[in-house]
């Protein structure tokens, strides 16, 4: 068996995402473990090369399974999203935030097809994509539309590295407002979050996952002193887990557990429970994985910085570390 096939969607073409995709791509660490290839648009990625000094050799397909990695060449699954002109680094537009879900859609329907092993996109713009008229609530449900999989059954997990400790925050809810995201936090929906958060791990090669949860109020309510959530709905998740045999924990309350010892993940409830930790420790070094669907899909938990882009500022360190994940998960399937 080869090395696994990872496709890299270049996410918004006016952002950094095709200069952290092409910096990966032709990154000797990431060669080492993979056969990448790139998705989006040949003007762009050429646009941003020229920016970074860089010269890819690139082969234009128009579908993954005509990839040939045998020669050194980058493959690039060309996406014809823009005509000369059209596109302008640095700004908001709608072609930009269609231009960023294009690619991403046609890197899944890949993996969906076989014809790649993975999925990791670049930063997309939610403003650019809000002016396309796009539904877009992150990449987690985006996925699982495109896998015909009940967006309800798609989660979060935010990978990252602390201290020497492989850290894993999945999250029940993700890009709601507070009202919507308690209103959205059900017994069932904890209970998914928590299985998903389990099947995730033993795909990363955990043979026996041990699973903190966080509740969802201040000390996890305080025995319902403040809130009763943890009483009637988190408690009873995690004893339905318990009872599908996966080693789930807590309510613990979301200000102390990532102090707590020995567990391979954490589920938290709410966006800010994971995110704030997530960059705290690693801003720009934490990969998003989605949960739940038949895609192996990451993006990275760092927005498209359209100040920068076009500069040869951009760190790919995120990608670079969603790639490897992908990688060492692809390869224990």
């Amino acid at each position: 068996m080869g090395l696994p096939r990872i496709a890299i969607a270049t996410g918004d073409p006016a952002g950094i995402g095709p200069e952290i995709a092409l910096k990966a791509a032709l990154a000797s660490q990431v060669k080492k473990i993979c056969r990448p290839l790139l998705v989006g648009d040949r003007g762009a990625i050429e646009a941003h090369a020229d920016a970074c000094g860089l010269e890819p050799n690139l082969r234009c397909v128009t579908r993954a399974a005509d990839a040939n990695w045998g020669d050194g060449a980058l493959t690039l699954i060309e996406r014809r999203q823009f005509k000369p002109g059209e596109l302008h680094i640095g700004a908001i537009a709608a072609p930009h935030g269609e231009a960023a879900l294009d690619s991403a859609k046609t890197a899944i329907d890949a993996a969906l097809a076989g014809e790649v092993d993975a999925v990791v996109a670049a930063p997309h713009t939610e403003s650019s994509i809000k002016l396309a008229g796009i539904e877009f609530d992150g990449y987690p449900t985006f996925v699982a539309r495109c896998a015909g999989v009940s967006p309800e059954d798609a989660f979060l997990m935010l990978c990252f590295e602390s201290g020497g400790i492989e850290m894993r925050i999945a999250h029940a809810t993700l890009h709601a407002s507070l009202r919507r995201a308690i209103k959205l936090l059900t017994r069932d929906r904890v209970l998914n979050a928590i299985r998903s958060t389990d099947s995730a791990l033993r795909r990363m090669g955990v043979a026996h996952p041990r699973i903190a949860v966080s509740g969802l109020n201040p000390h996890a309510g305080e025995g319902g002193l403040f809130g009763d959530e943890e009483q009637a709905i988190i408690g009873p998740a995690i004893a339905d887990a318990k009872k599908n045999d996966v080693d789930a924990e807590g309510p613990f309350g979301a200000d102390v557990m990532f102090l707590k010892k020995g567990y391979d993940a954490f589920v938290v409830m709410i966006h800010d429970q994971g995110h704030i930790m997530a960059k705290t420790h690693a801003f720009s070094g934490a990969a998003a994985l989605t949960l739940g669907t038949p895609v192996l899909f990451s993006s990275v938990a760092h927005g498209s910085a359209l100040d920068i882009a076009g500069k040869n500022r951009a760190d790919p360190g995120a990608i670079i570390s969603a790639i490897k994940r992908l990688a060492g998960t692809s390869s224990a399937r």
